[in-house]
């Protein structure tokens, strides 16, 4: 977040994706495989584009019939805003008041990039400041936390309840689900029902560890299943190989790509080729790109929904 507000920071490591001298650079000195591409620091990043966005405050969103929380991560609100604006629009579009908290102006970070560095301190830190800016819409309002980056969202279900928080990080891992969990649950209630159109081409979909482990990819594909036509084919794949910065590193390169070519990249390459190819993690996004030399660009379920709203 802080590089994205500096313009010449942001600019050079942007610059580095098209300069192959500054890859060869960033290999040496930094351990970035010189064969990757990094996410692109954005302009036109969800904060930015947020007050056009009619989002509801607090207070409008406690007394909503329909009242949503959107936990925007910094994947989301950085450097793939086009999920998190196409989230806010597909609920807007069902009828829903859609809040998204910060923190004293700050986006909210759940703290797993941190852990994965071993500052753990820092991350209990983060996680702190996200159960604060959740606390008014737990307990007696029920109202559900809904996340769009799978190891973000996962996390308040996972390591957050084992960082010693207390019970507000317990009632918060009750109330946080993925936006394909709670868009799916309340279709089944007759809630949700935008109005879509048919995409008119197949649909395949790979799965981020994250929503394997917790069950999570049944409800991806029902959720895709409401386009009219729609039947989502879910690709039979492990982990794409990037897991979180391990494919980005030099010395893991090789081995994140024999991990992609065991059944996700192979699948890519024999799907039609108009398929509309879905990821929810930006990571497996990124191995996809990377993976097949830019000829496929997976896209975020509510993205997806989001193209096929009704005008």
């Amino acid at each position: 977040h802080r590089i994205s507000r500096t313009p010449g920071l942001a600019a050079l490591a942007n610059w580095r994706n098209r300069s192959p001298r500054l890859r060869a650079w960033g290999e040496r000195w930094f351990g970035l495989a010189a064969q990757r591409t990094l996410p692109a620091f954005r302009r036109d990043t969800f904060w930015a584009q947020a007050a056009l966005l009619k989002l509801a405050t607090r207070d409008e969103v406690l007394a909503a019939d329909k009242g949503v929380v959107l936990f925007v991560d910094t994947f989301s609100g950085q450097f793939d805003s086009e999920n998190a604006v196409a989230a806010v629009r597909v609920m807007q579009a069902a009828g829903y008041a859609v809040h998204v908290p910060r923190r004293n102006g700050r986006p909210l970070c759940c703290g797993r990039t941190l852990l994965a560095t071993g500052l753990v301190d820092e991350a209990k830190s983060r996680a702190r400041e996200l159960l604060e800016s959740f606390a008014p819409f737990v307990g007696d309002q029920l109202l559900p936390i809904i996340g769009l980056e799978p190891s973000c969202l996962f996390t308040l279900r996972d390591e957050v309840l084992v960082m010693g928080l207390g019970e507000r990080a317990e009632r918060v891992a009750r109330q946080a689900v993925m936006f394909e969990e709670w868009a799916a649950a309340e279709a089944r209630a007759g809630r949700f029902a935008p109005k879509l159109r048919a995409p008119g081409r197949p649909v395949v979909v790979h799965g981020h560890c994250h929503q394997k482990a917790f069950g999570a990819m049944a409800p991806a594909l029902e959720v895709l299943s409401l386009l009219p036509g729609a039947k989502p084919q879910l690709i039979e794949s492990s982990c794409c190989g990037m897991a979180g910065s391990f494919g980005y590193e030099a010395e893991h390169h090789a081995v994140s790509m024999q991990m992609a070519e065991l059944a996700l990249l192979p699948a890519l390459r024999a799907a039609p080729a108009d398929a509309i190819v879905v990821a929810d993690g930006t990571s497996c996004r990124h191995q996809i790109a990377d993976g097949t030399r830019g000829a496929r660009q997976a896209h975020h379920v509510a993205w997806v929904l989001a193209q096929h709203l009704h005008r």
